[in-house]
């Protein structure tokens, strides 16, 4: 596990960035609609100066939305191909979104190694026991579905072994961002699955941000549900967010773009509730630097 006391002696550089930046970026490679090239454009034209890519992967396996096993390659020297093309515009990343899920895959020790990626974002979209797996953010049917079929219809156990899963990803010390950290709110406004006001919900948010704490983890405030019409409001909720602020956990801010013209959707009311809570920086970290942007 890589925590903060033992971090504490490196000299990571921090640079100082004017204008937005999104490291949360799915193109053509995954399930997003536009190449990497239209995707880059439009930064421009919206004033980024960063934008990193994160393809959903669970290498070495892949499902429909992943991108390819024996495509990670490609990607990453397209990626490089358009940062050199693009460098006297935009400052270009390379990551990926990995998908954390034992018993089926976990990230192992140098797996992304091969790829030399800028950055690593972890991510819990499955969730599974000895009955099989679901993913939380499948439609509301599907995930209904599973909740049935996996947990018996029991909405909190479908909840607690979420964010026990994401614990334990996030104590691998392997990841420099973490995803939308409470995805199943997603679908809980038509499923009522779960009550977000109750004392069993609160105490997985505290007990994850005690683990997040004794990491480097930045926790990413995600406005994409907010660019599909999904919700009206952030991952993560305000009340985690809060607890996050409390434990002096950084945050950054990422659309989690699908579509080239949601780049940069809802960051002004994304950076509004990082102000309220108290927030006066964002922190974009990677492996070689973290990008500062002030509030």
């Amino acid at each position: 596990m890589i925590n903060k006391e033992s971090n504490s002696n490196e000299k990571k550089h921090h640079l100082k960035i004017d204008g937005n930046i999104n490291l949360h970026t799915h193109s053509i490679f995954c399930d997003g609609k536009n190449t990497l090239e239209e995707l880059i454009q439009s930064a421009i034209k919206k004033g980024f100066s960063v934008l990193g890519f994160s393809s959903h992967s669970i290498y070495p396996f892949a499902e429909t939305w992943h991108i390819c096993p024996n495509e990670h390659h490609n990607y990453v020297e397209q990626v490089r191909e358009l940062t050199h093309k693009y460098r006297d515009f935009i400052k270009i990343l390379c990551g990926f979104e990995v998908d954390f899920l034992p018993p089926y895959s976990q990230l192992q020790e140098n797996q992304f190694e091969p790829f030399n990626p800028d950055y690593l974002i972890g991510a819990v979209h499955y969730v599974s026991n000895q009955n099989g797996w679901l993913t939380v953010d499948d439609s509301a049917e599907n995930v209904q579905k599973g909740i049935d079929r996996v947990f018996k219809g029991d909405g909190k156990a479908c909840i607690c072994e979420y964010f026990e899963t994401q614990r334990k990803m996030i104590s691998t010390g392997r990841f420099n961002i973490l995803a939308h950290p409470d995805l199943p709110r997603k679908r809980n406004g038509i499923l009522h699955f779960f009550d977000e006001t109750e004392t069993w919900y609160k105490e997985q948010i505290t007990e994850t941000v005690r683990t997040i704490a004794k990491t480097n983890l930045v926790v990413e405030i995600n406005t994409g549900a907010i660019a599909r019409g999904v919700m009206d409001d952030v991952y993560p909720s305000i009340f985690f967010l809060e607890k996050l602020f409390e434990a002096k956990v950084p945050v950054c801010i990422n659309s989690d773009c699908h579509n080239a013209s949601q780049l940069d959707a809802a960051f002004e009311k994304a950076q509004s509730i990082a102000k309220k809570i108290g927030y006066k920086e964002l922190v974009y970290p990677t492996f070689r630097k973290d990008f500062i942007v002030k509030l």
